[in-house]
């Protein structure tokens, strides 16, 4: 899927608003735009966070999305039924929520919270009922060092990691937004409204991809799923 396709606007799931991916028209521009920069890859596993919290159901309700991107020229259908969205409210952590269609392309995924101060990790895992398709692990010191760890879990076996990253975005204290967007071969990733890197499918059913957790040092303030055209 190119970035370029992936922005006028969409149907938006959505517990607060809040804009599509980066680089819609009327928007700020992408990062790295027309020509759009590779991003490196590198390695150590972590452990599997603790026992799962239960699954909770969630409350539907489609609205248009607002912010800098601005409403599309329409909604399209997305596949299957509407997708679950968390209220709007501060967010229990760790947080589970179910992912009843898994995912597929074009779906995007907001994450909006705070750190908190003294931040030692945050995990965000997309996952299969038995296996971790990615594992998105930010940790603020590593060796007195900031790394952002991509990895997966499938059959009990970590994979190789994917470390290497220019910026690290994520402040103690501070308000973040991530945004991971779906596409047929890889997940991109937006922190802050910046592109950070892309992570290709490890596991290729992607309808198999049932859960979104969310753990550790963080205040969860809301999570929408989205659909763009």
């Amino acid at each position: 899927m190119d970035l370029s396709d992936a922005l006028d606007g969409g149907t938006t799931q959505s517990a607060a608003g809040g804009g599509l991916w980066p680089g819609q028209p009327n928007a700020p521009a992408w990062p790295g735009q027309p020509n759009q920069p590779t991003w490196p890859g590198g390695s150590t596993a972590p452990a599997w966070p603790g026992g799962q919290p239960a699954n909770p159901t969630w409350p539907q309700g489609p609205s248009q999305p607002s912010g800098p991107w601005g409403p599309g020229p329409g909604p399209s259908p997305g596949p299957g039924p509407t997708p679950p969205v968390a209220p709007q409210q501060n967010l229990t952590v760790p947080f589970n929520m179910p992912l009843p269609q898994g995912v597929y392309d074009k779906l995007l995924i907001t994450i909006a919270g705070t750190i908190k101060p003294n931040a030692d990790k945050i995990t965000v895992d997309l996952a299969t009922a038995r296996d971790i398709a990615f594992h998105f692990n930010p940790r603020f010191n590593e060796g007195g060092k900031k790394v952002i760890i991509r990895n997966s879990c499938i059959g009990e076996k970590w994979g190789k990691e994917e470390r290497e990253l220019q910026h690290f975005p994520f402040v103690p204290g501070q308000n973040f937004e991530i945004k991971i967007l779906c596409t047929n071969t890889e997940l991109k990733v937006a922190v802050n409204n910046s592109h950070m890197l892309d992570f290709k499918h490890r596991i290729t059913n992607l309808r198999d991809i049932k859960r979104l957790n969310i753990y550790y040092d963080l205040t969860l303030s809301r999570v929408n799923l989205e659909m763009l055209p």
